[in-house]
Formats: structure tokens, C-alpha cells, sequence
């Protein structure tokens, strides 16, 4: 009952009651498993029949190539899903590391179970469908946001393009972002010591102040 009682706060359960949460569970197939930080949920390559939905901690999503090189895709934080696209094409292998940031508790659902009503037909099963359909589309939004930040040729214009964003997210010229620099980088697709020598410039410049994941915006005109 206690997983449910959490649940029902999170995106995905939303709409359906504890007491509903907790019946489910055993119709959506559900299995938790714990994770220290730096353990992988899923490697690159893997097929995956179940979502997952972080209870406690966060997982980090990223891309390695070949030579090393790290792309972040992004989080999930806790109350958060992930793998959920991968989890609805059976057989479909993972093109991302799903990896701990830190200790991490992960109750996963079959995904199939989820988009399918049960053979109880259960009258909130409908509702964490649709509520599936929506985290989706707005994933798929956030990902079209980050094409539009990696658009622009140079470090700066992409540095602009995502600081503004997040300025207008935050109806505010000063705010935080939820990147370290590496991160910031690897999210941005460029490489650290060149988007920090950037970053320098910006601040010498009177665009920016920064310190960390501290950012102030100033008025270009002064």
C-alpha cells in the first residue's frame, strides 16, 4: 500500500486512487528492484517488455559511441518513467544506457499490460492509458526542444538557444539548469573545455553571470 500511496502522486497514476494503484499492481505485472549508483537498469542493445518508474533516487540516460564518447538524453527522476517508447515495440533493442546516478529503487510495469485493458476490466484502467499517451507526447515534445538547441553551428548560439528556454521555463532572468558543465556539454553536444572557454567569454562580455549551474541573463543592450 505504500508503493501505491507514492504512486498516485506521480504523472502516470494520475487521476487514480491509492486504493486503485494498489489493485493494479498485480494486473500491470509489477517487480521492484534496487540499484546503487553507477549500476546499469539497461545497457545499450537490450530489449525490454516492462517500463520503469523510479521510486527512490534518479537514472540517468545517456549514449555512448564507440570511442567513448558520452551523450546525455536525459533523467528520471523519482515519481518519473523511462524506457516506456522501447517497452511498447516488442524486440526493439535500447539505442541508450539507462545508468543509477545514484542508489535507486525501480518498480517496473509491463508495458503491454499497461496500454491493454485487463481481464478485469478494470474502469481506471483506461485513465493510466491515457495518462501514458500524455507523458509521451510531452517527452517527444522535449526532445523536438533539444533538436532546436543543438541547431545552431556555434557553442554560443546553442548556449543561447538553451539558456533562453529555460529563462522563459522559468519566468526569470536568473535560475538554475540541472546540468553540471560536463553534463551541460554532453546535453548540448559539444565539448567541455570549449563550452566553458565560451561560457568565460559570455561572462567577460556582460551576457551572462554563472557560477556552477547559477545562471543570470542580462539585457544585451547595457
Amino acid at each position: 500500500m505504500e508503493t501505491a500511496e507514492f504512486l498516485v502522486n506521480t504523472a502516470l497514476f494520475q487521476g487514480i486512487s491509492a486504493q486503485e494503484a494498489c489493485s493494479m499492481l498485480g494486473c500491470l505485472g509489477a517487480r521492484e528492484k534496487s540499484y546503487l549508483a553507477g549500476e546499469y537498469v539497461f545497457h545499450m542493445g537490450d530489449t525490454t517488455r516492462s517500463l520503469g518508474v523510479v521510486l527512490e533516487g534518479r537514472v540517468r540516460v545517456e549514449n555512448v559511441d564507440v570511442w567513448g564518447n558520452v551523450s546525455i538524453v536525459g533523467f528520471a527522476e523519482s515519481g518519473e518513467i523511462f524506457a516506456e517508447l522501447y517497452a511498447t515495440i516488442p524486440d526493439e533493442p535500447l539505442m541508450v544506457d539507462v545508468v543509477a546516478n545514484e542508489f535507486t529503487r525501480v518498480l517496473f510495469l509491463e508495458t503491454a499490460k499497461v496500454m491493454t485493458t485487463c481481464p478485469k476490466s478494470c474502469g481506471h484502467h483506461n485513465q493510466i492509458a491515457r495518462n501514458l499517451n500524455l507523458i509521451a507526447a510531452r517527452k517527444n515534445l522535449m526532445l523536438t526542444r533539444r533538436i532546436f538547441h543543438g541547431a545552431p553551428k556555434s557553442i554560443r548560439g546553442k548556449v543561447l538557444s538553451y539558456l533562453s528556454f529555460v529563462s522563459s521555463q522559468a519566468g526569470s532572468s536568473e535560475f538554475d539548469i540541472p546540468f553540471n558543465r560536463q553534463q551541460l556539454a554532453d546535453y548540448l553536444g559539444v565539448d567541455r573545455s570549449a563550452l566553458s572557454a565560451e561560457l568565460s567569454r559570455m561572462q567577460r562580455e556582460g551576457l551572462i553571470t554563472t557560477k556552477r549551474s547559477h545562471f543570470v541573463l542580462h539585457d544585451p543592450s547595457r
